[in-house]
């Protein structure tokens, strides 16, 4: 290992799920071929991180003890082998955690240098720490749409940051979006944030009134970020012949679906996964993703962060996150000398 490293790192540990997090005094790990160790400065707290912690995985098994954190920023300090890692080493980067594997959550972090995104000067390592799980997925989102000649979506959890950056470029790409959240107080949030077609999921009625918006619109593409019976109430609403993409699962149920309805409609169903999709892309590829992204970063794909934690507040934040999370977001710095903490 370098010489100028720590042999040890502070980092949030989970030991079952829903357990308390626990900061501990680790062993810092060491690159592979094809990884890279990066200096983690701050990491935000994601809904995806949430479904972590009780227990959800998108990677199969979980092995405990082990660290949340899906992503984060800061600095490659030590590169294994391999064209893209020799690249990143010394670069300031975005960078997601491996799947499975310790995450972003900890002083270090080791990860697959495709997983790493190269931070322009402009960018800060707090906007870098809250670059890829929500904006990227809104590019991306936006890519499948344009790939799939859809002419409009419905979005679910759209009270959320990635609904707010997913509005936000419906009205840049002149590109028609149903809102759908599960309050009247998010409702109301939407539109103030200048959405057209805003739907509550509690109404009696929600399944026509999405039936009807969609037929108008030819919403074809429909995003389901909530799994249980959303998924059901999203195919018979649907179009025919449309795609239901699911790329999370904030509901505690699995997805429940009448096959006759996906039959009848010739409905399609796609699972998205960041982690994969990144991983399927070549470094020209990553570099262009890159520039797009951060190029918006101060407007449509602009994160609000509401707090600023040390590792050790990791069991605080948490909490305060839960109980309020369309509020904005919460880092857990890592390095507060490269993101300083709240006063």
């Amino acid at each position: 290992m370098n010489h100028l490293l720590p042999t040890t790192m502070h980092a949030i540990q989970l030991d079952e799920p829903n357990g308390k997090l626990v900061l501990r005094e680790i062993p810092v790990p060491r690159p592979r071929p094809g990884q890279v160790l990066v200096r983690i400065a701050a990491a935000p707290v994601n809904p995806s991180d949430l479904g972590v912690l009780s227990g959800l995985s998108y990677s199969g098994e979980r092995r405990y003890p082990f660290t949340p954190g899906i992503e984060g920023s800061g600095t490659v300090v030590e590169a294994g082998s391999g064209l893209m890692p020799r690249l990143l080493n010394g670069r300031r980067v975005a960078c997601s955690a491996p799947m499975p594997g310790d995450g972003t959550w900890a002083e270090y972090m080791v990860t697959g240098a495709q997983l790493c995104v190269p931070l322009n000067k402009h960018v800060s390592l707090e906007q870098g720490a809250l670059l890829l799980v929500n904006p990227l997925s809104a590019l991306a989102i936006f890519q499948i749409a344009k790939r799939g000649r859809h002419r409009a979506m419905v979005s679910t959890a759209a009270a959320s940051a990635l609904g707010a950056m997913l509005l936000r470029l419906g009205k840049r790409f002149a590109f028609p979006i149903i809102h759908v959240v599960r309050r009247q107080a998010q409702a109301d949030l939407v539109r103030q944030r200048g959405g057209e077609t805003v739907l509550n999921s509690t109404d009696p009625d929600f399944v026509e009134q999405l039936r009807t918006a969609a037929q108008k619109l030819q919403a074809t593409l429909l995003l389901d970020a909530i799994g249980g019976d959303m998924t059901q109430r999203l195919a018979e609403a649907a179009p025919y012949n449309s795609t239901i993409l699911l790329y999370s699962r904030l509901s505690d149920q699995n997805s429940v679906l009448d096959p006759r309805t996906a039959l009848i409609k010739n409905l399609h169903f796609d699972g998205w996964f960041l982690g994969n999709w990144l991983r399927e892309k070549n470094l020209l590829q990553v570099l262009r993703l890159s520039q797009q992204t951060q190029s918006l970063m101060a407007s449509d794909l602009q994160s609000t962060v509401t707090r600023r934690l040390p590792l050790a507040a990791a069991q605080q934040g948490i909490e305060a996150y839960y109980s309020n999370m369309t509020a904005g977001k919460f880092l857990l710095v890592a390095n507060p000398s490269e993101v300083p903490l709240d006063g």
